[in-house]
């Protein structure tokens, strides 16, 4: 297991405290596994380590504001776990599940969250549509994944009724929201709108477009779907297994994942 790091020179101290309050140790522990392992397997690009935790950890994590105590959550396109991993991370609360289709990525995110010792948290690889009807949660989280009305077609099927999709957005949120009503409409959305989160603590406040789900009854694609199954570590197992899933929507090996061991 990774050894906790000292804050780093170029820590915004004050930030990560603020957002990550104690669990900033393990902050510092996922931005070492970022700055190293993710660059050295192409999940980010070396000009992104000096800005490791302003753009990337920090503006994801803000959005915990919008995540509900002891919620379900799934971070679709999770990549290199933005924001899914920096929000599992300050929210232990949370459990949360990390869709992602290539198994390089998916690989990476077993290690990370095995030596991070999370136990909220599992890998599933699977696109996101492949997952309608097999797991049903409260919030979805997306970063730079798809344009709003695709991105909505992936997760709102995902979502319980009243649920609500965190798409996080640059500058163009407002134009890409308006551009979106008429799709958010006909996939059977609540109400949307674009929020911001972090300011007085980061640099830039976040972005957020937020889309509440319906209870149109067709919004699932032909039925209401199941909460996924849970399952603990067993034994002395620290770490997490992801599921594969095929197109059908079945998953090869047993339920959706394991969870790894909290710190």
């Amino acid at each position: 297991m990774t050894t906790p790091e000292a804050a780093p020179p170029n820590e915004p101290v004050g930030a990560v405290t603020a957002l990550f309050r104690e669990r900033a140790d393990v902050a510092r522990m996922f931005r070492s596994h970022l700055a190293t392992s993710a660059v050295e397997r192409g999940l980010l690009g070396p000009r992104e380590i000096p800005r490791l935790w302003e753009r990337h950890i920090l503006n994801c994590v803000a959005i915990s504001a919008f995540v509900p105590q002891k919620s379900t959550m799934v971070d679709v396109g999770s990549g290199a776990g933005l924001p899914g991993l920096a929000i599992a991370i300050a929210r232990p609360d949370v459990e949360v599940t990390l869709v992602e289709p290539l198994q390089r990525r998916v690989g990476w995110l077993d290690e990370v969250v095995a030596d991070l010792g999370l136990t909220n948290v599992m890998v599933v690889r699977a696109r996101a549509e492949d997952l309608r009807g097999h797991l049903l949660v409260e919030v979805a989280t997306a970063r730079a994944v798809a344009a709003l009305p695709v991105l909505a077609g992936w997760c709102l099927p995902l979502l319980q009724p009243a649920g609500r999709l965190l798409a996080l957005k640059g500058r163009t949120a407002e134009a890409e929201l308006a551009a979106s009503v008429d799709a958010l409409r006909n996939l059977g959305a609540q109400r949307w709108q674009v929020r911001q989160v972090g300011g007085g603590v980061l640099t830039e406040p976040t972005t957020v477009i937020e889309v509440i789900a319906g209870r149109l009854p067709d919004r699932r694609g032909g039925g209401p779907g199941r909460k996924r199954e849970r399952r603990s570590a067993a034994g002395g197992d620290a770490g997490s297994r992801s599921s594969t899933w095929g197109s059908s929507g079945r998953g090869h090996g047993g339920p959706l994942g394991r969870r790894g061991r909290s710190r």
